[in-house]
């Protein structure tokens, strides 16, 4: 029997430990199991890379050790509000991972220190190096960006220049053509020939073409980029698996890449734009409103009467946003629906699609409160039965439940599927202020006849109404 036999059945074991762990992914009450199944295959497909290693195991479970150590650290030190840049810069290192390995198999090959299966430097090896580097110079760079918008390091707005996407399809013909040419140019002779300047080429043009194309985006489509960034960095480390001919890399990149489109896709749908309308809008770099305006005037509600409505209430739906997870009021907001449960109300949570700044974020922050995963209902599911509902609980969404959608025309976001919060008979709506969401857009449901303002910090706001049901 073969030394590879062994450890080709190592990696089969690690590709099914994919595929299952993937498909418990799909529901929320099994997520957490397939997590750790893909993880359990992440490491046997480690181990068996250090097999394969030979005398340079050391290096790679030191990597293994230092990458493990800080990733733990990142990821149970990080606040919730801060998980999307976090996410960001995941796919940012899977990226430049990518991008390294490539570029170090390209000198391991130039120097003759190490031979891919075939001919040295075949047009497939050389093709896979090139593919490799574009997506993963793109996805680092984007990253980045991406990063830089979702921490407030750099503006969340779009920053567009005339002749921008001119300059972004320029960059991608240039790429293109860099990459060409280093897989047609011969054998090199030295460090710094035709071939090798074509690869830092395509790599220079590659990260500026990641840096113009996400730095146009807006910070309310930050979510389907995180998932597209996903997806390219899983196809970078796909095209990865061919050049080192690791065939669990190969599948393990091919299930994230397709992973990630159909999710960036399923993203698009929830916002009623494709996915070129998102790359090359510039959404958000406008401050043009709807030329119908408001009508009405907010109506702001104290804790106290917010609590009697609440006390009468027999049904109440919760739609969590992004000024949830800033107050960090999850806790709080399940305490709040455990009293009304109590007080014989039925409890659900109403959760968008592109609620927050990542794909799952609302999801992530309940399953962090320990909410029961058989109260969270997309909004196909409550829409159809809001106009039944007591009380809606508008907990720092805003875009996502932008009567707009539904009713203006001139709004940038009509069309897009929205939670219909201002069907209910009564909706809460807890904000700071009245000031717009992340799109930049007002929102009118603020100004409804049914609709009670509870400004201040969410937290404190629902943490008061839960003291008011404890001394009743």
């Amino acid at each position: 029997m073969s030394r590879a036999f062994p450890i080709d059945l190592a990696y089969i074991a690690a590709a099914v430990l994919f595929v299952y762990g993937l498909r418990e992914l799909q529901r929320a009450e099994s997520a957490r199991r397939g997590n750790r199944i893909s993880a359990i295959g992440m490491l046997l497909a480690a181990i068996a890379t250090v097999a394969v290693g030979g005398l340079h195991y050391k290096w790679i479970l030191l990597g293994i050790i230092v990458g493990g150590a800080i990733g733990g650290f990142a990821a149970r030190t990080v606040a919730m509000t801060s998980m999307p840049e976090m996410v960001a810069l995941f796919n940012g290192s899977g990226g430049l991972a990518s991008l390294l390995v490539s570029w170090a198999e390209y000198h391991q090959m130039q120097s003759g220190v190490f031979e891919v299966a075939g001919p040295q430097f075949s047009a497939f090896t050389l093709g896979s190096i090139g593919i490799a580097s574009v997506i993963g110079s793109v996805t680092f760079a984007g990253s980045i960006i991406a990063w830089g918008k979702l921490s407030g390091t750099i503006p969340g707005q779009p920053m567009l220049f005339p002749g921008q996407q001119i300059m972004n399809v320029l960059l991608l013909i240039g790429a293109l053509t860099a990459s060409v040419v280093f897989v047609m140019v011969g054998e090199p002779s030295a460090l710094m020939d035709a071939k090798y300047t074509a690869y830092l080429t395509l790599v220079g043009i590659s990260i500026a073409l990641g840096i113009l194309v996400v730095i146009s985006i807006g910070g309310a489509d930050m979510p389907v980029v995180v998932a597209l960034l996903n997806s390219y960095s899983g196809l970078a480390a796909c095209a990865t698996g061919f050049i080192i001919v690791n065939k669990v890399l190969i599948v393990s990149g091919a299930l994230v890449g397709a992973s990630g489109l159909i999710l960036t896709s399923i993203m698009c749908k929830a916002m009623n734009r494709s996915l070129v309308n998102v790359l090359f809008s510039g959404f958000g770099s406008t401050s043009k409103q709807s030329a119908k305006g408001h009508q009405g005037e907010a109506r702001i509600i104290n804790l106290e009467d917010a609590f009697l409505i609440l006390e009468a209430s027999s049904n109440v739906v919760f739609v969590p946003g992004y000024g949830m997870a800033v107050a960090q009021a999850q806790h709080a907001v399940r305490e709040l629906a455990d009293t009304l449960e109590e007080n014989g109300c039925e409890i659900s949570y109403a959760i968008h699609p592109v609620a927050g700044r990542m794909p799952g974020h609302m999801n992530v922050l309940l399953a962090e409160a320990s909410v029961p995963y058989d109260q969270l209902v997309e909004p196909e599911d409550v829409n159809p039965k809001m106009g039944t509902v007591d009380v809606c609980m508008v907990i720092g969404a805003n875009d996502v439940v932008n009567p707009a959608a539904r009713e203006d025309e001139e709004s940038p976001i009509y069309g897009m599927p929205i939670i219909d919060a201002d069907l209910a008979r009564t909706t809460f709506v807890l904000k700071r202020s009245l000031g717009t969401g992340y799109a930049g857009i007002d929102n009118s449901l603020f100004f409804r006849e049914n609709t009670r303002m509870l400004l201040g910090d969410a937290k404190a706001s629902v943490t008061a109404l839960v003291a008011e049901f404890k001394i009743k």
